[in-house]
């Protein structure tokens, strides 16, 4: 559970430490006073978006951290799966916003992403807001409150297989049914581009090689000049001799001067290595020089090839290779349209038979939803019977239609707030205080499917007052019973019933607004209680009732 919450520089809380407790904690105050930045403070920390916004005015960041312990298995599991480890049983989250708009989070002293703090918070923290009651209002949404009462995943899963692969032999088909028209342009333009890339004969690395031939043909007149110039340097001519002979010489006597004289033996047996070396060298320039033939119609030749291949480049991909590649899709693509019947009719009854099973998925869903829905009905109607509305009937309207991603059933919750009165559209009939209690109700029957250990209420007593306030606080202290509750409310009846009452109060210092969080006594909490149930002139007889509802409060009928 949620044991410590620390604020500091968020919105017009300039530093606050927070100690929650087991039980029913609650949070007042007036209108203005700051009660949602606390909500907004344990969102931050359960990986929610953040805005610069909330960073105090004048200040750098803003930091919030939350303490958490004991902690569940699953908890323990995803910080293994995150490579975290919790420090002494205790899970201690940090999130930081910057004034700049960038922000950090850490878990046990690690940074980590703002995703593996959602996985996390998911696991620790289940928030109800006054906004939770729009998904009564959405029709749409109704699917998706009972499949999670009935914890379908598994089977939703399973379907969505079949629905998806469904789907992409569907578009699969819908590729080929072209009209004949369209089909013979596609032929025509396919044939005439295999047609085309395969009469090249490409060869992969083949630009290449041409290219460099093409630069030694274009050179040709050079490279014989050359190479006759480095002929008869190290061959010579008539008139003198060439290197090879001359150092062969020179070796020759280095080496008879080398017999005498000891020092030039290392020299003498340089030169003459240097002298074999150089007789291969003249060799193979005299190969190269007699053997090497340039024929002038060659160049003509390649740079026809290379200009074949630079249209074809143009026309198909930026390289040969490439340009095979689009060849071979092509001749692939012209296959599957001149076999068109043939593919066409493997293909619907591949898609007929993926069809079937989606279908079959389907009504093995809609029967669970079915089974379950009677389940969550009578569920429901037990909970708003405790919460003061006995002769509400709810039910759930099934319509089966077309393949969704959801199945075949489209439904809605309808109710009947009087008797004899036929069900109808939750958004027709019930009232903002009839839907606190309907989504409380059905919180609490969904409450059973998670191990969820601290569960918020944001102010889930909008729109209620008198004994309906008294039932929602007596079902919440129910709640808490087994698991942390957390809750912001307006309402006396609520926050008597409380195991720990915090105060959120705003002050002007200077020119500064503050706003402070205080743990209340009972002397502090028949203060807050009667200024609640009446106005800012408290009496004492409005202190002696709220020292009753006190009282009474510690031990409650029917928690």
């Amino acid at each position: 559970m949620l044991t410590g919450l620390f604020i500091r520089h968020l919105a017009v809380i300039e530093e606050a430490y927070i100690e929650f407790t087991k039980g029913l904690n609650v949070f007042t105050g007036e209108t203005g006073a700051g009660k949602s930045i606390v909500i907004d403070a344990i969102n931050s920390v359960l990986g929610q978006r953040t805005s610069k916004e909330i960073v105090r005015a004048g200040e750098k960041k803003a930091v919030v951290s939350a303490v958490f312990s004991p902690l569940s298995s699953r908890v323990t599991d995803k910080l293994e799966e995150l490579g975290l480890e919790a420090e002494n049983g205790e899970l201690i989250i940090q999130r930081e916003i910057s004034a700049d708009g960038k922000s950090t989070a850490r878990v046990c002293s690690r940074p980590v992403t703002v995703s593996a703090l959602k996985e996390l918070g998911a696991l620790l923290i289940n928030i109800h807001g006054q906004h939770d009651n729009q998904v009564l209002l959405t029709p749409e949404r109704h699917i998706d409150l009972l499949d999670s009462y009935a914890e379908l995943s598994d089977a939703i899963a399973a379907y969505r297989e079949q629905y998806e692969s469904m789907l992409s032999l569907r578009r699969e088909l819908n590729r080929l049914q072209m009209n004949e028209a369209q089909k013979a342009q596609k032929i025509d333009l396919l044939s005439y581009q295999v047609q085309e890339i395969e009469n090249a004969k490409l060869i992969p690395g083949e630009e290449e090689e041409l290219e460099a031939r093409k630069k030694a043909v274009s050179n040709a007149s050079k490279i014989m000049e050359c190479l006759g110039q480095a002929y008869e340097g190290l061959y010579g001519d008539d008139q003198q001799q060439g290197a090879v002979d001359l150092v062969e010489d020179a070796s020759s006597s280095l080496t008879e001067a080398g017999e005498c004289y000891d020092e030039l033996k290392e020299a003498a047996d340089r030169l003459k290595e240097l002298s074999y070396e150089l007789q291969e060298i003249a060799s193979q320039v005299g190969d190269s020089f007699h053997s090497l033939e340039f024929d002038p119609r060659e160049l003509d030749d390649l740079e026809a090839r290379l200009d074949e291949l630079y249209r074809l480049k143009r026309k198909y991909g930026a390289t040969v290779e490439e340009v095979i590649a689009f060849g071979e899709k092509a001749r692939q693509e012209l296959e599957t349209l001149e076999s068109f019947e043939e593919a066409r009719e493997e293909l619907e009854q591949r898609l007929q038979q993926k069809t079937q099973a989606a279908e079959q998925a389907a009504e093995a869903l809609s029967k669970l939803r079915q089974e379950a829905a009677r389940r969550f009905v009578n569920s429901v109607r037990e909970e708003l019977r405790f919460l003061d509305m006995p002769h509400v009937k709810l039910g759930v309207h099934f319509e089966r239609g077309e393949l969704y991603d959801k199945g075949n059933d489209y439904l809605e919750f309808l109710i009947s707030t009087n008797p004899g009165e036929p069900p109808k559209p939750l958004a027709k009939i019930a009232s903002g205080g009839e839907l606190s209690r309907i989504m409380l109700a059905i919180k609490n029957t969904m409450a059973d499917k998670d191990d969820i250990p601290t569960l918020i209420f944001d102010e889930i007593d909008t729109g209620v007052s008198g004994r309906a306030a008294q039932k929602i606080g007596l079902k919440l202290r129910q709640v808490s019973q087994n698991r942390q509750v957390l809750c912001v409310t307006h309402s006396a009846q609520v926050a008597a019933l409380a195991d720990t009452h915090f105060l959120i109060a705003k002050t002007v210092e200077g020119d500064r607004t503050f706003t402070k969080v205080t743990p209340l006594d009972f002397e502090g909490r028949k203060q807050e209680l009667a200024r609640i149930m009446g106005t800012d002139h408290i009496t004492d007889l409005m202190l002696q009732n709220a020292e009753q509802m006190l009282k009474a409060g510690q031990n409650p009928q029917g928690s």
